[in-house]
């Protein structure tokens, strides 16, 4: 019976299986589900019981519960003590290690599951327990904070996880006093009477310790969403977790920003360039994934996002828009219609570019995503010279008893109505600009009406951006205070913005941005905070949310579905990487990945307490 299940094992782990197979030689009696620990996500912690009802012979595992249609699914053992009151104490050093489950076993409670986790656990030792807990938590809400550095005297770097856990494990240093260096972006740790920023440890095998840390950004920092190791160090110290895959999904180290949208009830969600294990070269055109909404069971946005990719064979996130044409291929632009006035089908579209050395937009156009295939399809190219065209983060919003597409990135200057033949059309695309109809940008007129710049919605015309402002203003064209992008910090210093998204806000009655600076601080590292009565402004003050020690993290992006309180409470994510910083020292499994933040509006530092911003 051994040997039949072996068989149906993947073969990684067969070698294994037979060896503790052989040292085991007979089984033990039949072993049935005792009961469910916990249940994290997927994920649940259970015992198994020799199927007499006797106490003794209790097995302990972590099981994850995979999808229908696969053929495995992953369980771990791990042993544990059960006190005499059944429960569940402290894992203790009998092993941890993944085996295979067949699903067309006729049960679970097979002789052979309950063998072979008892086998691995005695055959093969566990660590878990050496390991030196340490927790970093943000002072004031409690929380694990990501990404905080702790440095040894001799420059031994290591990172929190996305739940602030570092597990500790560094022969030599165990059962010694270790001074780690405390810090992370937007995070301060008190300084000790020599001013150092880091506290002296008393490191042992399987002790804990947790340590507060200020916070100086507005905004909280929560987790990681995309790459490896998201919850590295709390499965080597033993911590539950919330997600599904905490160590590696899909064969995702790192990905490029995200563009997302529901749709047919779930959420979708598209990346840029991404990389894998095997190769320095990824994935090119545009991998992709899926999540639940939290009003359908999905996570809570301040645990964390479960993500399913759509994977190859081979079990990389697989290319969602291999379009025609040499090059990667990028999508924003990304939205949700329906055919006939909104009572027909749902349709998805993307803006799309291809891309040629160096970082040269050759093709442009719109593709549609496709259910069969699971992948978008391309629908028509534009002019690579279209005045106005999709892009950015776009919203449906009403305006005179019409729908439209509003294109934010992070200003909402380019609409169209929001039907897909009007989304294919670009000649029903308008801009919102102080320039004639027609214009373009080696040919241009400011509109006037006794001596003011008259805006408003204009087809074929080069939409008005901060760059074309700041242009017209230096050619005398504006006056500094007739344009729309006018943000200040509370110094009254110019805060020009380079990427971005934009929602409506029901808490603050406004339109509110969230985006990152160009050449501030950092080269696009900071981000902030803005709100306008009116969609197209003018946007005037802004309030830097997070900040950034010469790292980048551009592209940030709001997630209104994911808005608590009205929106008292907002959630996003940015890119955050070490590219276009100057900095040539990436962070270990955070670089090239994206980070979800929570920002309180109702926090006094942002100054809205009056209503006015």
């Amino acid at each position: 019976m051994f040997q039949g299940f072996v068989d149906r094992m993947p073969p990684i782990l067969t070698s294994a299986a037979r060896r503790c197979g052989e040292l085991l030689g007979t089984f033990v009696p039949e072993f049935r589900l005792r009961r469910t620990l916990v249940s994290v996500g997927r994920n649940r912690a259970v015992e198994w019981q020799n199927a007499s009802g006797q106490n003794d012979g209790v097995v302990g595992g972590w099981q994850t519960v995979g999808p229908a249609d696969h053929k495995w699914h992953a369980s771990a053992a791990l042993g544990y003590a059960a006190g005499d009151d059944g429960d569940f104490q402290r894992p203790f050093p009998l092993g941890s290690i993944l085996i295979a489950i067949s699903t067309d076993m006729p049960s679970l409670r097979s002789t052979c599951l309950a063998a072979t986790l008892i086998t691995l656990m005695i055959c093969v030792p566990a660590r878990g327990h050496d390991y030196f807990a340490i927790q970093v938590v943000d002072d004031v809400s409690g929380r694990g904070v990501p990404m905080v550095e702790l440095k040894t005297v001799n420059d031994v770097r290591y990172y929190t996880d996305s739940a602030g856990i570092v597990a500790f494990d560094e022969p030599g240093l165990m059962d010694q006093t270790v001074f780690f260096h405390v810090s992370s972006h937007g995070y301060e740790f008190p300084k000790n009477g020599f001013g150092y920023r880091g506290t002296r440890l008393k490191v042992q095998p399987g002790g804990t310790v947790t340590l507060k840390i200020k916070r100086l950004n507005i905004a909280e920092r929560l987790y990681r969403i995309t790459g490896a190791g998201i919850y590295r160090d709390s499965i080597l110290a033993g911590r539950p977790v919330p997600i599904a895959q905490p160590v590696l999904n899909a064969q995702v180290l790192g990905s490029d920003s995200v563009v997302n949208a529901v749709y047919n009830g779930k959420l979708f969600w598209f990346w840029g360039d991404t990389n894998r294990p095997s190769y320095p070269l990824g994935n090119f055109d545009v991998p992709g994934a899926v999540s639940r909404l939290p009003s359908d069971g999905g996570l809570d946005p301040e645990v964390g996002v479960d993500l399913q990719y759509f994977a190859d064979q081979d079990g990389f996130a697989k290319p969602m828009a291999k379009l025609p044409g040499d090059g990667p291929t990028w999508i924003n632009g990304l939205i949700t219609l329906r055919d006939d006035g909104n009572k027909g089908r749902e349709r998805m579209f993307a803006a799309y570019v291809k891309i040629k050395p160096p970082l040269t937009v050759y093709q442009r156009g719109l593709a549609e995503f496709d259910d069969a295939s699971n992948r978008f399809e391309k629908r028509m190219s534009f002019a690579i010279d279209a005045p106005l065209f999709p892009f950015g983060h776009p919203f449906v919003h009403e305006d005179d008893g019409v729908d439209y597409v509003y294109f934010a990135d992070p200003f909402p200057i380019v609409r169209v109505p929001a039907t897909a033949d009007a989304l294919m059309d670009l000649s029903q695309y308008q801009a919102y600009t102080c320039l004639t109809q027609g214009s373009r940008v080696d040919a241009f007129e400011v509109e006037r009406s006794a001596g003011e710049p008259v805006f408003g919605w204009k087809p074929d015309t080069i939409p008005f951006t901060p760059q074309l402002q700041n242009r017209l203003v230096k050619a005398g064209h504006l006056d500094s205070d007739q344009g729309l992008f006018r943000l200040v910090d509370e110094q009254n210093r110019p805060v020009t913005m380079h990427r971005g998204s934009v929602a409506w806000n029901v808490s603050r009655d406004r339109w509110v941005m969230i985006g990152v600076q160009h050449a501030g601080t950092s080269m696009l590292g900071e981000v902030w905070y803005a709100e306008s009565e009116h969609l197209t402004g003018p946007w005037i003050n802004a309030r830097k949310v997070v900040s950034h020690r010469q790292y980048s993290f551009y592209n940030p992006k709001q997630h209104p579905v994911f808005a608590k309180d009205d929106g008292r409470v907002i959630f996003f994510e940015g890119t955050y990487t070490a590219t276009f910083s100057g900095n040539d020292d990436p962070t270990p499994r955070y670089d090239y990945n994206q980070i979800m933040y929570k920002l309180d509006l109702s926090d006094p530092r942002l100054g809205l307490a009056d209503g006015k911003h």
